[in-house]
């Protein structure tokens, strides 16, 4: 799957002069890229009427190109297809991502064989049809037809911006949910490595995808918008894959087809059979797979496994300044099946003594949530997530910090992290607010590897997709090794 990613040369089939138009635009991003230094491949430019964009010759067909192509992305009529793979395995091609659609998602099963007999001949693979296609963050690959930019009463406004390099892959089984995620992942702040929008999945789909990621050094965690898998056969091998590379990396995944009507819909829209829900959560479970139920825990989840360790156990403390908000922590993270434990004696005995020392406010409670209440310094905030995250019945830590308190500075984030130095458990923060601090103070805790979210059942969601990694690895017997590998995004990337 290589020279998806990292092709020495690409052709791009189907480049229209018509602006805004699919073909246009891929290559219009291509070469910006090129331009830029970030993409490195050299670029071709198709037109059957051969002709010039953007100060770049356009060839005829692929068989004016000199030399060898690696990788041929393909905007034309679903018709053309065929004979459009046949002139690119002639030229050597090793991968082809075909943009074009009007194959089995609409009953068009004999061009589809006939596509299938093309690939097959030249052992080229194949992305697609009926796809967006590849985002590489480290090679500059870049076929999303996509426009970075619309123009909006006389002045271009940010419309689909690629999200900045990370350690996330994202594989979708649709390219508008992927456009959609990938528009909210840039939001988020989360950096991704590689996207790869597969469509019919006439050849490529998501076991070759999740091996190929396996060992691939830029990807720690992996997100999948899946809508179906074809067969039983290929859904065992999914299950043994995803529970292969589970035990390395977590997965992600966002099920779409899980009622009747969205099933009808999945069958129109990329020719897949959605399946029983309920055999899917049982996959999942088995494979190891955090399997979210909304688009919005689909992200924070990632988040939550990117930045923190798993945890070791059910067992999770609360750490706030506010009450009210600390109860709603505490029941939805009991609701998600998290132990909310009445703290151990020897824990509120510690936290006593910084009571007494005057650092913990002496109208403290420290029944679970520790309600350190609004008069609570930084210092006070900082000890007792330490003392409750090195404590060994407690596995984890919501810190529901509310920056509208006085006590509360800028300097609260580089408190907590000095403190929580080296203790591999996990932490996620809730900071509740749309304010600008509000914001400021979960951005500034994620440039240190820790997920911090604006509700608190978000942060339980979080916390629970920890759990429930750690819980699987234990149970395959690996979750020591994991922990022994895992270290912190480093913060250069932010």
């Amino acid at each position: 799957l290589k020279p998806f990613f990292e092709p020495k040369t690409i052709a791009i089939v189907g480049v229209s002069t018509k602006p805004d138009s699919m073909g246009w635009t891929i290559f219009k991003n291509m070469l910006e890229k090129r331009e830029r230094g970030l993409l490195k491949s050299k670029i071709f430019g198709i037109n059957i009427k051969g002709g010039e964009l953007f100060g770049q010759k356009l060839y005829r067909s692929i068989e004016e190109i000199d030399g060898e192509i690696d990788l041929v992305v393909i905007v034309i009529p679903a018709k053309f297809v065929p004979q459009v793979i046949e002139q690119a395995g002639k030229k050597g091609a090793k991968a082809a991502i075909i943009v074009s659609a009007g194959f089995a998602e609409i009953g068009n099963t004999e061009l589809d064989k006939e596509l299938r007999r093309a690939f097959k001949k030249y052992n080229i693979r194949v992305i697609g049809p009926n796809c967006i296609g590849v985002l590489d963050n480290n090679s500059g690959v870049d076929t999303l037809f996509l426009p970075l930019k619309k123009k909006v009463e006389g002045r271009e406004i940010e419309s689909m911006p690629r999200p900045k390099k990370g350690y996330v892959a994202f594989i979708s089984q649709s390219g508008a949910l992927g456009g959609t995620v990938l528009d909210y992942i840039y939001g988020e702040n989360i950096g991704i490595s590689k996207f790869v929008n597969y469509g019919n999945k006439v050849d490529v789909d998501e076991i070759d995808m999740l091996l190929y990621l396996k060992n691939d050094e830029s990807v720690r965690v992996i997100m999948i918008y899946l809508e179906g898998i074809y067969g039983k056969e290929r859904g065992r091998l999914f299950v043994d894959a995803a529970k292969y590379v589970s035990k390395h990396k977590p997965i992600i995944v966002l099920k779409g087809g899980k009622t009747k009507a969205g099933a009808r819909a999945v069958a129109s829209h990329t020719a897949s059979l959605a399946g029983d829900i309920r055999l899917y959560d049982i996959a999942f479970k088995e494979a190891g797979i955090l399997h979210a139920r909304t688009l919005w825990e689909f992200t924070d989840m990632t988040k939550a496994v990117l930045y923190q360790p798993p945890a070791m156990g059910r067992n999770i403390a609360i750490v706030t300044n506010g009450g009210g908000p600390g109860i709603l922590v505490a029941d939805y993270a009991e609701y998600l099946g998290l132990n909310v434990i009445s703290l151990p004696k020897d824990l509120v005995n510690k936290l006593k003594e910084y009571v007494d020392e005057g650092i913990i406010p002496n109208v403290a409670t420290f029944s679970n949530p520790i309600d350190l209440s609004a008069s609570a310094s930084e210092e006070a905030h900082a000890v007792a997530v330490r003392e409750a995250l090195n404590h060994n019945e407690i596995h984890g830590v919501i810190l529901l910090a509310l920056h509208h308190p006085p006590p509360l500075k800028e300097t609260l984030v580089k408190k907590i992290v000095e403190e929580i130095n080296g203790i591999k458990k996990p932490l996620v923060v809730v900071d509740v607010g749309s304010v600008e601090m509000a914001k400021w103070t979960r951005r500034k805790f994620e440039t240190y590897s820790i997920p911090s979210y604006d509700t608190p059942e978000r942060g339980a969601i979080a916390m629970r997709a920890l759990v429930e990694y750690g819980e699987f690895l234990r149970r395959e017997g690996v979750f020591e090794d994991y922990l022994a590998r895992w270290s912190p995004i480093k913060t250069s990337l932010f």
